[in-house]
């Protein structure tokens, strides 16, 4: 398993997407599938990661690009674009586009 390294200096994109329980297997297969066959393909980005609730309610999406425009060049990619029905079937979501406050690991 990758270790979770968010770069300060990259602009980070945090989704909360709520869901059925019985519905977040299949939104996380969704999301995969979108980050292999979009996300990952896109100009800027640097890594996401999912993290499932283990009640099955939520599932959230930390994801870095280089910057806001980045992000923005994301959300209003036709491939992209086409995805956000499918997701909205299966959960509500809430997003924030920041910078990492601060960082510590060991």
């Amino acid at each position: 398993m990758n270790d979770i390294a968010l770069k300060p200096d990259a602009t980070t994109l945090v989704n909360v997407l709520t869901c059925e329980p019985t519905d977040q297997e299949a939104l996380l297969a969704l999301l995969r599938d979108n980050i292999e066959t979009v996300i990952s393909t896109l100009d800027g980005w640097i890594a996401t990661n999912l993290v499932s609730a283990t009640d099955g309610s939520r599932v959230v999406i930390v994801s870095q690009w280089r910057d806001a425009a980045a992000v923005k060049a994301m959300q209003t990619n036709e491939r992209m674009v086409a995805y956000f029905p499918k997701l909205a079937a299966l959960a509500r979501f809430d997003a924030t586009v920041g910078a990492i406050a601060y960082q510590r690991a060991a």
